[in-house]
């Protein structure tokens, strides 16, 4: 099954990094706060939204910074993604 967001809507799935203390714990999945780098798996055509015009500025690919809480989250195919809009994207991580 294929995700086709919509409007200025963007698809992006989860980077998760492993996440080890000053000591050299590694913390387990519920000890660590959501991550935030995501890589960008579908974006929407972006057009007129809301009476504005929107351009996509993020292509299939990147690695993005979203904020904390922002978007939607669906589980498709086992797979976890978030739906959220291209404004809820804080900048794209280059490396």
């Amino acid at each position: 099954m294929k995700i086709k967001p919509l409007a200025d809507r963007v698809v992006v799935k989860m980077i998760e990094a492993e996440e080890t203390t000053r000591s050299g714990i590694v913390l387990p999945g519920t000890a660590k706060e959501k991550p935030q780098v995501a890589e960008v798996v579908a974006v929407g055509p972006g057009g007129l939204v809301d009476g504005k015009e929107v351009t996509m500025y993020v292509k299939v690919g990147d690695k993005v910074l979203t904020s904390k809480y922002s978007g939607t989250e669906v589980k498709m195919d086992n797979t976890e993604y978030t739906i959220l809009k291209q404004s809820d994207i804080l900048a794209v991580v280059e490396e």
